[in-house]
């Protein structure tokens, strides 16, 4: 029997909620923004609660502590049509683009091509082509890892070149802004950038994903076109500091 906890339960409730209220609201199709569970620093079990309600994507941002939850969960991927989606949205270090290319499904924030090119000569053969987004750097924060909008069109030109992976569209983490319209601007660039590049027809085909928007500013995501919103806080609580490993 699947473990539950009615808090948790609720809080995804809640979620889906605000994000079918934001799409409606925008007049955008149902079911096209996707929820983006980020599960870090929470036990494998609040997991196995949110997939029995039927959340499948998870985000995690510490390697080591991923791999750990994937084992421990590893009973849950033996069904295709309920296996666990894993996504990886942390900081990419060159030493661990190995693991991501063999245990993960999508990796968020690659903003250099030297990341790209490991992640595509370390995928399995036998897997299927690794997910990307590309993280652009809108806010010009020093603190952030992404690249500059000027140099976006050089990286995804090498990129999509690459064997085993798919490059499918762009990831953007903006600086905290509690005014809506200011953040529907900020989100703006970033579709406006996605756009762009398709107009460019680099790949086909043309790439469909938007990571951006969280706990605070999905609304203003969903507005301006984000396709999957990463939710940590609303859904599982404040979280405790932890150092990176």
């Amino acid at each position: 029997m699947p473990p539950t906890d009615p808090e948790l339960l609720d809080n995804l409730a809640s979620v889906r909620s605000r994000i079918a209220q934001a799409t409606q609201a925008t007049k955008r199709p149902a079911n096209s923004v996707h929820l983006l569970a980020v599960s870090k620093t929470k036990p494998a079990d609040a997991i196995r609660v949110l997939h029995a309600a039927g959340q499948r994507a998870f985000g995690e941002n510490y390697l080591q502590e991923a791999l750990e939850k994937q084992e421990a969960l590893a009973d849950l991927q033996s069904d295709p049509a309920t296996q666990i989606e894993w996504h990886y949205i942390g900081a990419i270090q060159s030493n661990k683009t190995r693991s991501l290319a063999e245990h993960f499904d999508w990796v968020h924030g690659v903003d250099r091509f030297k990341i790209a090119q490991r992640l595509s000569e370390q995928r399995p053969p036998h897997l299927p082509p690794l997910q990307i987004c590309l993280q652009l750097n809108i806010s010009n924060e020093d603190s952030k890892s992404g690249i500059a909008l000027d140099t976006l069109t050089e990286l995804a030109r090498d990129v999509v070149q690459l064997p085993h992976l798919q490059l499918r569209g762009l990831m953007a983490l903006p600086a905290p802004e509690q005014d809506p319209v200011r953040q529907r601007a900020v989100f703006a660039q970033v579709r406006k950038a996605l756009e762009q590049l398709n107009h460019a027809r680099l790949i086909t085909p043309p790439m469909d994903t938007l990571s951006m928007g969280m706990s605070g500013d999905l609304e203003a995501a969903v507005a301006e076109g984000a396709t999957m919103v990463r939710i940590g806080t609303d859904l599982f609580g404040a979280r405790a500091p932890k150092a990176t490993t």
